[in-house]
């Protein structure tokens, strides 16, 4: 049985993303900040031995350090693991002009953080391995800047660059490293207005979980499909 760790998990994308490796009979280890909300998911999802949750908070590194030594305690290999915590702030507006604060926050959440976690959960992961991270769009360095979120999206162009230097180096150890675009998803971050159903955001991580080539590596993905960084 191959084992998978999501970030983020509780809700969203990250939620449905868990649903789905469920029905493929994945192991699930769901991580969120809040354990209240951690076990109401695994309740909803209904797997039972199959869905365990982990409470920890990607933007606190000794907390991600912790996560690791519990898995590791248990005694619970990973085979894949997806970041999709992610933090978009309301006051992101201006990168010249708005709060040295949100950019701290957003960077410490959406890219430290994934890295962290990669590098304190590393150690668990089998080989063939995968790591997916969820990226955005608005990480793009080859479309037009969308003049929103600023922070947010400079903080995914951060992401897809940790992807493609994690992805070299860690290719020799069998372990391939990808980034995905879900798109514009109804989420609590995307809001009821977008074009996208949850569903179909979990789509392609799944996919890169499961059933895609397992030497693909270093390439960012939208709908199953590379596209340009």
């Amino acid at each position: 049985m191959k084992t998978v760790l999501i970030t983020g998990a509780n809700k969203g994308i990250g939620f449905e993303t868990a649903r789905q490796l469920l029905q493929k009979k994945f192991r699930v280890i769901l991580c969120g900040r809040d354990a209240g909300r951690l076990q109401q998911a695994v309740s909803d999802l209904g797997a039972g031995d199959l869905c365990l949750p982990l409470v920890m908070d990607v933007g606190d590194r000794e907390a991600i350090r912790r996560g690791a030594d519990e898995l590791r305690t248990a005694g619970i290999p990973l085979d894949v693991l997806i970041n999709n915590a992610a933090v978009l702030l309301k006051e992101d507006q201006s990168l010249s002009t708005q709060a040295a604060s949100i950019h701290d926050t957003t960077f410490r959440i959406n890219v430290f953080g994934p890295l962290e976690v990669v590098r304190q959960f590393l150690p668990l992961m089998r080989a063939p391995g995968r790591i997916i991270n969820l990226s955005s769009g608005g990480g793009s360095m080859t479309d037009p800047v969308g003049g929103w979120s600023p922070a947010y999206c400079a903080s995914k162009s951060a992401l897809n660059g940790i992807t493609r230097q994690l992805a070299h180096e860690l290719q020799s150890k069998g372990i391939v490293v990808n980034a995905v675009c879900p798109g514009w998803v109804q989420t609590d971050m995307g809001g009821s207005g977008a074009p996208r159903v949850v569903r179909k955001g979990a789509e392609t991580p799944v996919w890169l979980a499961s059933e895609a080539d397992g030497r693909t590596t270093g390439k960012f993905f939208r709908d199953k499909q590379v596209i340009p960084w």
